[in-house]
């Protein structure tokens, strides 16, 4: 989820699903990305988890949407995320837009 402010920013809401059996690990690759985040101008502005720790629900802002793409090729993001295989979450990324903005 992408918000363009006048600024060029964009506003994500990702919805990230653990894998079944293996959502202990899904959170810590979560930590670890979202770590990442200031690398390449993002910011988690929202952590929210779901009341059977199977979902988290994140609103993330970027400075631009080159930050965000460089976030996504990131190599050790993409590095931790091969690491889990089969046990890392799957996400659905969603732009917004913030009407009180």
């Amino acid at each position: 989820m992408v918000e363009r402010s006048e600024a060029g920013s964009l506003l994500l809401v990702a919805i990230v699903d653990m894998s079944p059996s293996h959502a202990a690990e899904g959170r810590r690759y979560e930590d670890a990305v979202l770590a990442m985040l200031s690398r390449h101008g993002g910011a988690l502005e929202s952590r929210l988890y779901s009341t059977d720790a199977q979902a988290e629900v994140h609103t993330i802002r970027f400075e631009s949407r080159a930050g965000y793409e460089a976030f996504m090729a990131d190599p050790d993001r993409l590095a931790l995320r091969a690491q889990l295989g089969d046990a890392a979450p799957t996400t659905r990324v969603i732009e917004v837009s913030d009407p009180s903005r």
